[in-house]
């Protein structure tokens, strides 16, 4: 017997789901409600009712960055319930804010936080379901990764789905840039070539080496409105060198986070800047550079079609200096390589805020899970085939 929560009920009249997504920068947890509707014969639907972000106590920030690379058994069983409390409590935020109860939500989808993420071998997202389902008076569905990774899958990414169902234009090739703590692409084909695939894949950091950087030599959590990095300057032949990082030589499908952009790679990077006659102002701007040049980096290695738009989202597109170092790479390429220069369009003037992208895209994995159909795309993942993506916990 099919089970409760994956008959294939008819979905004309929609449902609503709250994604929640925290993620490797570790800013804070994201919270969107979500009605999906399918009209007949067309694409699926997805309007935002609501989006709630709760920032992390500098206390807990502290907790989730330690638990990446030190704890007990015991520190990680109580982050664990603890971290499933705060998701819950940022769940029940979203439908406030939206004006919904329980009764309204089908479930909560929720990505959880990566401690640990080993392409080929395994992944741990934690964020306890049951304090999650018990805070917020939803069913809860989680732990999306570990299925894909069990069919020969990386894993990651996974928000690639949304771009394909949600954000594809109707007759250009568009890329979709994710600059979290990774940062992501999802070169995404028209809706009027169903027929070919997407690939997608971590173009490496994000700002997670930005923000590390600022942290360590300001002592504050980011850059903002990148007044730091706009005081600096570019060590150029420092990003030069590191785009022969092995990561970035790499053939997708791929992925990567914070096991490779660590403490220590923050502490060889500062010492390059040293070494390179840098102020702390000069990193700061040099770490924005270097995000930007892989990202234009793996466009020209690794995309096969190059994009007519490059749509991003994500914290380093708030960052005025990375994004205009975005730009000014893809032009670099365009001379050197002969590759086209895409538009660069933020995803807040096209869609809706920026900020709740993954947590509407883990809601739409959700609702995929609840329809029982697959929310990996093996073209993404490297799996060896479709499967439906997470687990289960009911509210009662």
């Amino acid at each position: 017997m099919t089970p409760p929560h994956t008959q294939g009920a008819s979905t004309d009249a929609g449902m609503v789901l709250v994604g929640l997504m925290s993620g490797t920068s570790l800013d804070g947890i994201s919270a969107a409600a979500v009605h999906f509707h399918e009209p007949p014969g067309a694409r699926v639907q997805a309007r935002l009712l609501s989006f709630v972000h709760t920032p992390y106590a500098a206390s807990q920030r502290e907790r989730l960055e330690r638990a990446m690379h030190e704890g007990s058994a015991r520190e990680y069983c109580r982050l664990h319930a603890d971290l499933g409390t705060w998701l819950g409590e940022a769940a029940a935020a979203a439908m406030q804010a939206a004006g919904l109860t329980p009764h309204d939500v089908r479930a909560v989808a929720s990505h959880g936080q990566t401690l640990w993420h080993e392409p080929g071998h395994s992944t741990w997202q934690l964020g306890d379901a049951a304090q999650i389902a018990e805070r917020s008076g939803c069913a809860v569905v989680h732990d999306f990764r570990v299925r894909d990774m069990a069919v020969g899958g990386q894993g990651a990414p996974l928000v690639p789905m949304a771009d394909r169902l949600l954000f594809a234009h109707d007759t250009r090739w568009r890329a979709l840039q994710n600059i979290g703590g990774i940062g992501n692409v999802s070169l995404v084909p028209p809706v009027t070539a169903p027929d070919q695939s997407v690939l997608a894949f971590d173009t490496g950091p994000g700002v997670v080496v930005l923000d590390a950087v600022v942290r360590r030599l300001f002592a504050q959590p980011f850059d903002t409105d990148g007044q730091i990095a706009r005081r600096g300057r570019v060590l150029e032949k420092v990003v030069r060198d590191l785009l022969d990082l092995p990561y970035l030589q790499d053939a997708p499908p791929k992925s990567t986070g914070r096991e490779l952009f660590s403490p220590a790679f923050v502490d060889e990077f500062i010492a390059r800047g040293r070494a390179a006659g840098g102020r702390d102002e000069d990193l700061v701007a040099t770490a924005a550079a270097f995000t930007a040049a892989t990202i234009a980096d793996q466009y020209t290695r690794w995309l096969p079609t190059p994009p007519d738009e490059v749509v991003v989202s994500g914290g380093g597109a708030r960052h005025p200096l990375l994004m205009a170092a975005l730009e000014g790479a893809f032009v670099w390429h365009h001379e050197r390589f002969a590759r086209p220069v895409p538009a660069v369009v933020p995803f807040d003037a096209l869609f809706f805020d920026a900020e709740a992208k993954e947590a509407v895209a883990f809601a739409l994995l959700g609702y995929l899970h609840l329809t029982g159909r697959p929310g990996n795309l093996p073209s993404a993942t490297g799996a060896r085939a479709p499967r439906t993506l997470g687990a289960y916990t009911p509210v009662r």
